[in-house]
């Protein structure tokens, strides 16, 4: 086999345990939140650790192997992943357990960053990289396929740990592959790290999506909150000050002023703040609402999952033959159309009121999914594939991250509203109890809860919580869904085609063997 498809593998499987990782980890949070003796923050962190820390970080990994070597720097990210996957499956605490998904973080953005460029490599634009994106697009889609059927299968057989321990061989297999069969590139023109970036960076964003996940608790007048967001504010001022003045800065602004690199990292931003970030609610719903096994849970993602897997290879093959930008406006705004089906949920619907909502929100997913990752790396020099594929997938991270806390403290302010009305007049709507009786609902404790109020009050305060519950999640549900419907009108005006490289080259493309011993 060629060793561009031995490349295309080896990124494919992964992107694939990446990913994977996410979307089983939905479907265990219930049974973590009681293995853990977890809180709702402590779940939002479960997807937040991992993220900052991959944003964050992601940056600097494709500067960092633009200039030590992609193959070298994937091998790295592997080894980490897959040992902070081991620290994953062990720990013994909630604080525990998110530190090891921020390492998990570092060795996911060092992947993520060098992922893309290793196919642009071995792949000329045109015909055959849309090709190689498709396909690509499609591990994307069975890997959110059967994530939460795996997730459910192992977390109600073996255990949630196992949802981890399942990194550990296939982390060792494209180590495998990427020693003996993967090229060396570097750019040779990168010298230096921007680490005042990095720094400033990465803090702004912490302080960010700290300040938005403890608003509701806090208070959002709190000087805690907000001293935290003047801080993420006067930082992210100065990471701009910062790259417009390095010499080789971790996000050269000039980039921007090409309106398809912006509509490409827009619309990247809005997939992943609405949906992906959603999922975390939705699976809440089906578990601790419903009260689905995950497994269960997962059978009934199969159909946004499932959807998915079918038309990305569709959006590779149609890669080079329609307008990016059309192929993005419509694929998010079947996004944000499937938001807006999923919500105005009530209390006597099942599970089938998200279907038309998952049938259509999972075409469009699959749609965009290739279409984003092709013209990521299309719309800049080839040397400097690793810098943009970097800041592409900081853009879905930072849209995850901020998304969960967003719709988290919206979840909970417009649930413990909710609360606060139907429970009027009694003691369940006084001081921080709506609130807390949110949380213990999205959190699966909501038993527990109630097991501490004083006998009368409980049926009181249950259906508060669930018409508070159910009150949030169609809030941010709709709230998502125009998140999607502005990327979709955002990425048809700015994506043009004129500024993607589409050139078939003249002759057939085969990158020289590098490979170090």
């Amino acid at each position: 086999m060629q060793r561009k498809w031995w490349t295309l593998v080896a990124v494919s499987v992964a992107t694939f345990m990446l990913l994977l990782d996410i979307t089983v980890v939905n479907v265990a949070l219930p049974s973590i939140r009681e293995d853990l003796d977890a809180s709702f923050t402590d779940l939002q962190w479960v997807f937040d650790a991992y993220a900052l820390s991959l944003a964050a970080l992601v940056l600097t990994a494709g500067s960092l192997a633009d200039r030590l070597g992609r193959r070298r720097a994937f091998a790295a990210g592997l080894v980490i992943f897959s040992a902070a996957s081991l620290l994953c499956a062990l720990a013994p605490s909630p604080v525990f357990l998110n530190v090891s998904r921020a390492v998990q973080g570092v060795g996911g953005a060092v992947m993520f960053a060098v992922s893309l460029a290793l196919v642009a490599q071995e792949f000329p634009p045109g015909r055959e990289r849309g090709t190689a994106m498709g396909i690509y697009g499609a591990t994307i889609g069975v890997a959110v396929a059967v994530g939460p059927l795996v997730g459910g299968a192992l977390t109600d057989s073996l255990g949630w740990e196992w949802i981890f321990y399942l990194n550990l061989p296939i982390g060792v297999a494209v180590l495998a592959v990427t020693f003996l069969k993967l090229a060396e590139s570097r750019d040779p023109n990168a010298t230096r790290i921007d680490w005042a970036g990095v720094v400033t960076f990465s803090s702004a964003l912490f302080l960010l999506v700290l300040a938005l996940v403890r608003g509701n608790a806090e208070g959002w007048g709190s000087a805690l909150i907000v001293s935290l967001f003047a801080g993420a504010v006067v930082l992210l001022g100065a990471f701009v000050v910062v790259e417009r003045r390095a010499p080789e800065p971790m996000l050269p602004l000039g980039l921007f002023r090409r309106h398809a690199f912006t509509g490409v990292q827009l619309a990247a931003f809005a997939v992943s703040g609405s949906l992906f970030a959603l999922f975390l609610y939705l699976t809440l719903y089906l578990q601790n609402y419903l009260g689905l096994s995950p497994f269960a849970a997962g059978v009934r993602y199969l159909p946004i999952t499932l959807l998915s897997f079918l038309v990305a290879p569709l959006a590779g093959i149609l890669l080079s033959r329609v307008q990016a930008r059309l192929l993005l406006g419509v694929g998010l705004a079947a996004v944000g159309a499937g938001l807006l089906l999923m919500g105005g949920l009530r209390p006597e619907d099942t599970w089938t009121g998200l279907l038309a909502g998952f049938l259509v929100g999972g075409a469009g997913v699959g749609l965009i999914n290739p279409v984003i990752a092709d013209v990521a790396v299309s719309v800049v020099p080839k040397e400097k594939s690793g810098m943009a594929a970097g800041i592409n997938d900081t853009f879905r991270q930072v849209g995850i991250a901020v998304g969960i806390a967003v719709w988290g403290a919206v979840f909970v302010g417009r649930g413990s509203s909710t609360v606060r009305e139907v429970a009027a007049g009694t003691p369940i709507a006084e001081g921080p109890r709506p609130r807390e009786l949110i949380e213990a609902a999205s959190s699966g404790s909501l038993p527990q809860a109630l097991a501490a109020l004083p006998e009368p009050a409980r049926e009181a305060a249950s259906a508060a919580a669930r018409a508070g519950f159910l009150d949030g999640l169609n809030l941010v549900l709709l709230l998502g869904g125009l998140v999607s419907l502005v990327g979709a009108v955002l990425a048809f005006w700015l994506v043009r085609e004129e500024e993607i490289d589409r050139h078939e080259p003249a002759e057939p493309h085969e990158p020289p063997e590098t490979q170090e011993s």
